[in-house]
């Protein structure tokens, strides 16, 4: 394992934060400096930071039911509500995925897995967060598009990865941005106000039977099948009609020779000079014109070397070839 992962595992930082910790020269290993990232971490190694020992923590996923009025943060100068308010002791030290605004409720994670929250936040990773939002307008068909379509905000460009109408008041709105409020700042800027947004899922976990205000801890393989990675893209679909293929379209099978009856085996088999064979197989008078062999004109010369004395010509039928009658005596130099 590299070290910065490794410290990141640690809680000692971030890996972006573990890095600058390592170049600074912070870190030993067995009694030695080391400000080479690409470190590896032996089990049997001794990390230390700052002079202090640092061991990997226990992988912790929690997921809580945020309540409406709580702040995710681990403290506020304004002696606000937050999350960890409502976590015992021995959860305070694991970090928030992603934010929930005062004012919104739902899922939200906790965990000190780096990589798992790297997994969920960022957009490359596709870890979708599903939220249920009510408006203070009718919507209609055209807002749904237009969440999609996306348009820009004060905090960039902002859309939806899909949406739809549940009820008149009601819609489902998928993302896997994390702007600032970008639900609430997407439909202020069509002229609607949030009235209540709750996140209802994150990747493959929905909020099912967590009361508001309750946390429950994850075991390794909830995570695994809640927060797995997308799977493979599909192959781009070719339109066919009103239909779409799910797969290439394939190359059309090469069609059997015109010679073949229709219920003869499609499969070509060996080709042979045999006259009378079986059906389906090919021979020198049921192949098509194009392969019967072209008819070869034969000089004097060319016929000497390649037929004897009384022999006919190869690929000529008739009576053997008779030499030309000589055409007289060559006239010499001085007669031209």
């Amino acid at each position: 394992m590299r070290l910065n992962r490794y410290l990141s595992q640690c809680g000692v930082a971030s890996r972006r934060g573990a890095e600058e910790i390592i170049l600074a020269g912070r870190v030993s290993i067995n009694g030695h400096v080391i400000t080479e990232l690409a470190t590896q971490v032996q089990p049997d190694d001794k990390v230390v930071v700052d002079g202090s020992p640092v061991r990997t923590e226990t992988p912790v996923v929690l997921v809580l039911n945020k309540p409406k009025g709580y702040i995710c943060s681990r403290g506020d100068k304004h002696e606000r509500m937050t999350i960890y308010d409502l976590l015992p002791l021995k959860y305070q030290n694991l970090h928030h995925v992603g934010r929930l605004d005062k004012e919104s409720e739902g899922l939200i994670l906790l965990t000190n897995r780096g990589d798992l929250s790297h997994r969920i936040i960022h957009p490359s990773q596709g870890a979708e967060k599903e939220y249920e939002v009510v408006v203070d307008q009718p919507l209609n068909v055209d807002v749904m598009a237009k969440l999609v379509k996306g348009m820009m905000t004060e905090e960039g460009f902002a859309r939806a990865e899909r949406a739809w109408m549940d009820t008149e008041y009601r819609a489902h709105i998928v993302l896997k941005m994390g702007l600032k409020r970008q639900i609430r700042m997407m439909l202020y800027y069509l002229g609607y106000e949030v009235e209540r947004l709750v996140r209802i899922r994150i990747g493959w976990l929905k909020l099912h039977g967590l009361a508001k205000g309750a946390y429950k801890e994850l075991t390794p393989t909830d995570v695994e099948r809640f927060f797995k990675e997308e799977a493979a893209k599909p192959r781009a679909r070719k339109p066919a009609g009103d239909e779409w293929e799910d797969e290439a379209p394939r190359r059309p099978a090469r069609p059997a020779p015109a010679s073949r009856s229709r219920g003869e085996s499609a499969s070509r088999e060996p080709r042979g000079p045999k006259k009378n064979g079986p059906p389906g197989r090919f021979s020198s008078e049921d192949k098509p014109s194009r392969f019967k062999p072209k008819s070869r004109t034969f000089s004097p010369r060319s016929r000497s070397a390649e037929t004897g004395p009384d022999e006919r010509p190869r690929g000529r039928s008739g009576p053997p070839a008779r030499r030309p009658a000589p055409r007289g005596p060559r006239r010499g130099p001085s007669s031209r």
